[in-house]
């Protein structure tokens, strides 16, 4: 299946990426469709949402993706729904080319937040593939009936529904998670400004965002506010501004302390995850005092963030350079879990 879907899937990195006039990433209408449909979903993150999955099609990386599972094989008759989220644009499109890729057919739900990319992508797929694609997904409005197995993302709430709902199906469950960075003080104007996408890309709305920082005792967030101007902008979104005063009045009218520079508020609390327009931060002594958080708190946790040439963590949770947290691969697995290893043990 892989094997006959590969060069449609190339031509699709291409497509997806913006390199040809008019068309994905390049299409200024499609974006614009997109945003009009999701206030959150703006041009610019759409595109690099784009780009970012366009890059999981090139050749090479498809190659050292898929050469660690069972060699090419026939369609299965197994029908895997998926539930996708919409947090960020086309969030859902792995867990779609898994299905496909492991030769099932994929019964697709998409979110109400993110209804016009992934039909955009999976209609030119499908001009792409002709014949080699046919009859491998379908479209879901309703309730997931006459399923083989379940993928479903949404929050904590919508997981216990689907574990009750589906305990007789195979299936991959996920709730909410957050990121962090664990900073050591010996970052760069360069790290700190790539922590900046870490925090702001898409709004912080990502598992993958990060919503706290653990900072050394003495560190000056002066240095990370003069990094961060280039995310001004953020202050005139209007969804993203009225987070913004509500908790900024909420958190005053309570007295907590809080720094803020007209686009980002700072507070210190243990908390894990901050509200879109707030970040939360911890002074630590010991950095084993930190790991050891991490580790008891890990299944709330998606990934770490740190400077490039950081003492290793002694944590289990995937750990990224500063900046990277939004740009994983195609087997850096939301949750650790190998969906194409589950896809193939469904045979």
């Amino acid at each position: 299946m892989r094997n006959t879907l590969k060069p449609s899937l190339v031509q699709l990195g291409a497509w997806m990426r913006g390199e040809i006039a008019d068309a994905g990433a390049d299409d200024a209408g499609l974006l614009a469709h997109v945003e009009t449909a999701n206030r959150w979903f703006t041009p610019a993150h759409t595109r690099q949402a784009m780009v970012a999955c366009g890059t999981w099609l090139e050749p090479e990386t498809l190659d050292r993706w898929l050469n660690k599972y069972p060699s090419d094989r026939g369609a299965s008759d197994k029908r895997i729904g998926l539930v996708l989220a919409g947090n960020l644009p086309m969030v859902g499109w792995h867990d779609v080319l898994c299905a496909i890729l492991s030769g099932h057919k994929a019964v697709i739900k998409c979110s109400s937040s993110d209804s016009i990319l992934i039909p955009a992508i999976m209609n030119t797929w499908s001009a792409l593939a002709g014949d080699a694609l046919e009859g491998r997904f379908e479209w879901s409005s309703g309730p997931m009936k006459d399923i083989d197995a379940l993928i479903a993302t949404g929050s904590n709430n919508t997981r216990r529904h689907f574990e009750h709902y589906f305990q007789g199906v195979p299936r991959i469950l996920r709730g909410q998670r957050t990121s962090i960075a664990i900073l050591d003080g010996e970052e760069t104007l360069h790290d700190c400004q790539a922590l900046g996408h870490d925090v702001f890309d898409y709004f912080g709305l990502g598992c993958r965002s990060v919503t706290k920082l653990f900072l050394p005792q003495g560190f000056d967030l002066n240095r990370l506010f003069g990094a961060w101007v280039d995310w001004s902008q953020l202050g005139t979104h209007n969804k993203y501004a009225n987070n913004y005063d509500y908790h900024k009045a909420l958190w005053l009218l309570n007295q907590d302390a809080i720094l803020e520079n007209g686009f980002l508020l700072m507070k210190e609390d243990e908390k894990w995850v901050s509200p879109v327009g707030t970040l939360f931060y911890e002074f630590y002594e010991n950095v084993s005092d930190v790991e050891q958080r991490v580790n008891m708190h890990r299944d709330a946790l998606q990934c770490v963030v740190r400077r490039e040439g950081a003492a290793e963590l002694q944590a289990t949770v995937p750990v990224f350079t500063l900046g990277n947290s939004q740009c994983p691969l195609p087997w850096d697995y939301a949750d650790e879990v190998d969906t194409m290893k589950f896809l193939f043990e469904l045979s």
